[in-house]
């Protein structure tokens, strides 16, 4: 556990108006229905307001409104969501990478690995393969190769880099993941399938996240791109040829299609899919489980679906969708003889 830091000082990494005992030790994080003596909570949303005026927590982040009536220590902000994520690394208790290659690492001669990187239990490094400073690479990861892996980035057991990937600097890559993969390309013979070797690679810029059991394919021609500081959940799939703009975020079995663009600053909530060769401009924030068919030039937000309801009007209104198109026929035929009646009396 980090040692326990004063509300003062946290206050000063923060910028925040510090309210009350500047000496109050804090040793850790905890949501204001959890927190006990020693730990800073924080409220970020109304939905949790009712557990200000019994938590335990021995201070709270907040706003300038919500503590106006708040008793007890505070650090006030404009966005005490941001703050928590920013205090949040400092009692992070991730390992810190301590130099070294385990006995057990298979490392290829031509490989170049750092003298400071960390290279753990089963790790495979394959021919050519480029491993920077600092970097860990947890128990049976593989890097294939000629794959490069940026300073600083940080790669937990289990990761799979195929040949010819190559990471900015600060990624993080949970397990599980799987990069530059084959994407799914086949042309059709006549009713049987051949393979559309893929060519291109995947290029992952800086400070990027990735989580468990994500997988991102190479290109068929060309490369897939991830742009820096993107954000990808668990589960994600991304296909061939995909580019993801700077600072987007993909939540968890979210699905892109391959050769779709999507742009800076966009978001695309759980579930969302994106059929293939279409783009989104940047600022799109893609709605839980919608599917986006076309192209997309101006920033928004979009969904798709319908909301859910009881089963048994759900399958009423489902046989009703199937019948729009006959009802909107009908009323078209009636509003052509509507127009043709007003026609003849004038």
């Amino acid at each position: 556990m980090p040692a326990a830091v004063t509300l003062q000082a946290l206050a000063e990494i923060l910028g925040a108006d510090l309210r009350g005992d500047g000496s109050c030790l804090i040793g850790g994080l905890n949501t204001l229905q959890d927190a006990g003596e020693g730990e800073l909570s924080f409220l970020a949303s109304s939905a949790y307001s009712r557990y200000l005026a019994t938590t335990g927590a021995s201070a709270v982040i907040l706003t300038a409104e919500n503590a106006s009536n708040f008793p007890g220590n505070a650090l006030v902000v404009a966005n005490p969501y941001l703050a928590y994520a920013r205090l949040s690394a400092i009692f992070a208790t991730s390992y810190q990478v301590q130099p070294g290659v385990h006995p057990s690492a298979d490392l290829a001669p031509s490989a170049e690995v750092s003298d400071t990187a960390r290279v753990c239990a089963r790790v495979v490094i394959e021919d050519g393969a480029v491993v920077g400073d600092g970097v860990y690479l947890g128990p049976g990861t593989v890097v294939g190769r000629d794959a490069v892996v940026g300073a600083g980035c940080y790669l937990h057991a289990n990761v799979t880099l195929y040949h010819g990937v190559r990471l900015g600097c600060r990624v993080v890559i949970h397990s599980g993941a799987v990069i530059g993969g084959d994407g799914f390309g086949f042309a059709n013979d006549r009713g049987s399938w051949v393979k559309i070797h893929q060519l291109g690679s995947v290029e992952i810029g800086d400070d990027v996240e990735i989580g468990a059991n994500t997988t991102i394919d190479r290109g068929a021609l060309g490369n897939t791109t991830i742009g820096n500081g993107v954000i990808i959940d668990n589960q994600v799939q991304i296909a061939h040829n995909v580019q993801v703009g700077d600072n987007s975020a993909l939540a968890g079995c979210s699905a892109i299609a391959g050769s779709t663009k999507v742009g800076k600053n966009c978001v695309l909530a759980g579930g969302a899919g994106l059929v293939g060769h279409i783009e989104l401009c940047d600022g799109v924030t893609v709605t839980a489980m919608s599917m986006i068919t076309r192209s997309i030039a101006t920033p928004g937000v979009y969904s798709s679906g319908t909301p859910f309801e009881a089963n048994a009007r759900w399958k009423k209104n489902a046989v009703r969708f199937s019948q729009l198109d006959t009802m909107a026929k009908k009323l078209a035929a009636l509003a052509k003889l509507k127009d043709q009646a007003g026609t003849s009396e004038s």
